[in-house]
């Protein structure tokens, strides 16, 4: 099979470029490079596909041919992003990736595979989120996601089946690695303070998934059988997975001998949810995850061990999204629509 993957340059996508590679996959990358200046490790054996350096919002019939799949990741990644110019963010995550998924129609890809999220969800009660649940973003990122699924929905037929994966909050080690995620970000500080110094009370629920377990479920929907991918959607994780940020706090303390951490008054973030992974562990062939959150953790200790991580490291902009999207844009390689000067 020959895939399209854009967002190869990503946190997920230099994972999951490499896997499919070693599953024995014919792939494409696409990436724009916003994070080029950020590899944290190499091993030396790791095979990365090739890419075309372009923007998803140029992306054009031309560059669809000839692919079975496309799997989706190239989008503003997070919240602080989508609080930073909210107009952009609708214009590439919305817009963009609908246009992508009609080309893709256009070009007779059967296969389209969409990076959803868990934040979709956004405040929950004490119940578990299913595929099912009200949707209650609460940021411009989630409220995006929200819409692509529900306008690329609109194009499925007998000759495109397109795939959601709203995959639960991710960890875990990748070259171009982020620090802006909490089971990292929190290693970071392990790692770099020997102390976790936390403002919230850390109770808000957070589903976590490994990005090695967000690789494969995509190979697995690539994979299925027709009727077991078409136009669903899948939260992407395992039930077990779902923490209160102190709990990861506690997980990442344990993984990293002599942290300390301690904790401040509730906070003002009110996304809180826990999120049911049944529906993907049961329906989709091959699925089931990995990593726990204290095996992701450990794998953190080992890879600041190895590569001897420091502070400036751990807080310098190619790993935090938005301090490089400003960067960016203060030093003028970009332009106010985030298009390279």
């Amino acid at each position: 099979m020959k895939v399209l993957v854009t967002g190869t340059g990503g946190y997920i996508g230099s994972i999951l470029g490499p896997y499919l590679i070693e599953q024995g996959y014919e792939v494409k990358g696409l990436d724009t490079g916003f994070y080029r200046s950020g590899w944290l490790f190499n091993n030396g054996e790791t095979i990365y596909p090739s890419y075309i350096n372009k923007d998803l919002r140029d992306i054009d019939l031309e560059d669809l041919e000839g692919y079975d799949a496309v799997v989706h990741l190239a989008e503003l990644s997070n919240d602080p992003l989508g609080k930073l110019n909210p107009e952009i963010t609708y214009k590439i995550n919305h817009k963009g990736s609908v246009r992508i998924a009609e080309l893709c129609k256009k070009a007779g890809i059967q296969r389209f595979v969409y990076a959803s999220s868990c934040s979709v969800y956004g405040i929950g009660t004490e119940d578990y989120k299913t595929e099912g649940s009200e949707l209650k973003p609460q940021t411009a990122y989630a409220e995006c996601k929200t819409r692509v699924e529900e306008d690329v929905s609109k194009l499925a037929d007998d000759n495109f089946s397109p795939t959601f994966l709203r995959n639960a909050t991710a960890y875990g080690a990748s070259p171009r690695m982020r620090f802006d995620i909490v089971l990292n970000n929190l290693a970071g500080l392990a790692w770099t303070t020997g102390v976790i110094e936390m403002i919230s009370d850390g109770m808000p629920w957070r589903p976590l998934v490994h990005i090695k377990d967000i690789s494969k479920a995509f190979r697995c929907v690539l994979e299925a059988p027709k009727d077991a991918i078409h136009n669903e959607i899948f939260n992407v994780g395992d039930t077990e997975q779902n923490f209160r940020v102190k709990e990861i706090a506690e997980i990442v303390g344990d993984a990293f001998p002599g942290c300390k951490i301690t904790f401040g008054d509730s906070g003002g973030d009110n996304r809180s949810y826990r999120v049911s992974f049944d529906k993907i562990n049961n329906r989709l062939p091959g699925f089931s995850c990995d990593y726990t959150a204290q095996r992701g953790a450990q794998e953190l200790y080992k890879i600041f061990n190895k590569i001897d991580l420091d502070a400036e490291t751990f807080n310098g902009r190619p790993y935090t999204r938005i301090k490089q999207l400003k960067y960016l844009l203060k030093s003028n390689q970009l332009n106010e629509d985030l298009y390279w000067v």
